[in-house]
């Protein structure tokens, strides 16, 4: 395969319920120059492994995907129709011109099925044409105030054109942009919930909380950790049904707690019982558990491959990295109720350290920051695709088997 970066930004929609999949994409750091014709090329590339080498339903599953597009692109695929019209949400580039070709090649994209999606929209007068075609404008919020929002969704509405606002880093913007009526919604809100003041665990969290701290002692032995799952029916019940489901294939079904224990061994239950117990806070969307999984997942195999050793310290930081948006709390409060190394603190606070640094890592390929994973020389960019790839894979695979009591 060759070096090419791909990753996947979710898109919610108002009841934070996933609606698809934006692809990161750009050319390898062996491209020539950043030209429009380079970037066409770097585009077709990149369609080429997410549909043919990597497969689109490994990538987004059931899910649209949200595909970068430029006038060349576009005006190509109304002539050749090659990309599957019900997978696929073309983002038009704030580049693109509303020229003949390009007017011509959106009606034909839409009369063909597609949806159109205008990328960073402005509303100056050679762009407006643009927004006939258009079942979706992307504005980005980032550093812009509400009533600026509001105006410019004034001046672009449309019957039938639904809004998307990317960028979004907090909560109040989030908030923001429900009370103007935004569709779509984009960006690291999740990973930055409100702010709770002061040291206390809201009471809704408590027993995860206490659940993640009792799992994380240090000097854990079998006997302690079979009486804190034993003391959890939920956990119990979904351990032994996950023992026992197809992914094992174990010839003679697991009866107790003690036996699973033994057959996953401490660490990998530690690490199970984590990822469960996140999953088990049930007013969270399910994407935000399979963001994390598949983050801690990323963060044990690119951590394996710069620093080797078996991965369990930056499979925490990853899943846990996500615990103020899960826990509602600030990380740092989080962080000072579980009983965690200096090591796996400093990754998390700091992004210091060995784990901190895999953890910087995974989140600039999460935010498809290439220019920055590019200068990364200890790690080529092949391989970090494939750990994505293969986090995605085991993600699915462990939270399809997370039975429902």
């Amino acid at each position: 395969m060759s070096e090419v970066f791909v990753a996947r930004q979710p898109v919610f929609n108002r009841d934070l319920r996933l609606f698809g999949y934006e692809l990161l994409f750009r050319a390898t750091a062996e491209a020539e120059s950043a030209d429009v014709s380079d970037d066409e090329a770097a585009t077709r590339d990149v369609l080429s492994n997410a549909l043919t080498v990597i497969g689109l339903e490994r990538l987004v599953g059931r899910y649209p995907a949200m595909v970068n597009m430029g006038a060349e692109s576009l005006v190509r695929e109304a002539q050749q129709r090659t990309l599957p019209a019900a997978r696929i949400v073309l983002e038009v580039l704030e580049t693109v011109p509303a020229s003949q070709d390009v007017m011509r090649a959106l009606r034909d994209l839409r009369r063909a099925g597609f949806r159109i999606c205008l990328d960073d929209f402005e509303p100056e007068p050679e762009a407006l044409p643009l927004l006939e075609y258009a079942d979706i404008v992307k504005l980005e919020v980032e550093g812009r105030s509400a009533r600026s929002l509001a105006r410019t969704l004034e001046q672009i509405k449309r019957p039938g054109i639904r809004f998307l606002a990317e960028k979004i880093a907090s909560q109040d913007q989030f908030r923001d942009c429900l009370d103007l009526g935004f569709h779509y919604f984009q960006g690291y809100f999740l990973s930055r919930p409100r702010t709770v003041r002061g040291a206390a665990v809201p009471a809704s969290r408590l027993p995860t909380v206490r659940l993640l701290a009792a799992i994380q002692q240090p000097e854990l032995e079998v006997a302690e950790l079979e009486r804190i799952i034993g003391t959890d029916v939920g956990l119990s019940y979904r351990l032994l049904r996950y023992m026992n489901s197809a992914y094992y294939q174990l010839q003679k079904p697991l009866d107790s707690i003690r036996q699973a224990i033994l057959y996953l061994g401490l660490n990998e239950l530690r690490r199970w019982a984590s990822l469960m117990a996140i999953a088990a806070v049930d007013d969270k969307p399910a994407e935000l558990i399979g963001v994390l999984t598949v983050r801690a997942r990323m963060c044990e195999l690119v951590g394996r491959e710069i620093h080797g050793g078996n991965g369990d310290t930056y499979f925490t930081v990853g899943l846990f990295s996500g615990l103020d948006a899960v826990l509602d709390m600030p990380l740092r409060e989080v962080v000072a109720e579980l009983p965690l190394s200096r090591e796996v603190h400093r990754a998390l606070l700091e992004r210091t350290g060995a784990a901190g640094e895999v953890l910087d890592c995974v989140l600039h390929y999460e935010a498809g920051d290439w220019e920055w994973l590019e200068l990364r020389e200890d790690i080529p960019g092949a391989t970090l695709i494939q750990c994505y790839l293969d986090a995605i894979e085991w993600s699915r695979t462990v939270l399809e088997q997370y039975p429902q009591p």
